[in-house]
C-alpha cells in the first residue's frame, strides 16, 4: 500500500522509480496505481514528475 502523506509518498515513489522502474507509467502499469492521483498528490507539495530524470522534483 502506498503512503497517503505526500512527503512519504514522494520518498516512496522516487525510490521505486530509481531502483525498479524506468518510468512513472511503468510503475503504475505494474502496480495498478492511478498515475493522475500520484501526480495530483505530489503537486500539493510542489513536486512534479521529470521524465528525463525519472523522478519527482
Amino acid at each position: 500500500m502506498m503512503p497517503n502523506d505526500p512527503v512519504m509518498l514522494l520518498s516512496y515513489i522516487n525510490l521505486k522509480l530509481r531502483d525498479y522502474y524506468p518510468s512513472l507509467a511503468a510503475f503504475c502499469g505494474d502496480t495498478g496505481e492511478d498515475m493522475q492521483k500520484i501526480v495530483d498528490k505530489l503537486d500539493q507539495i510542489d513536486y512534479h514528475y521529470d521524465e528525463a530524470e525519472n523522478q519527482f522534483r
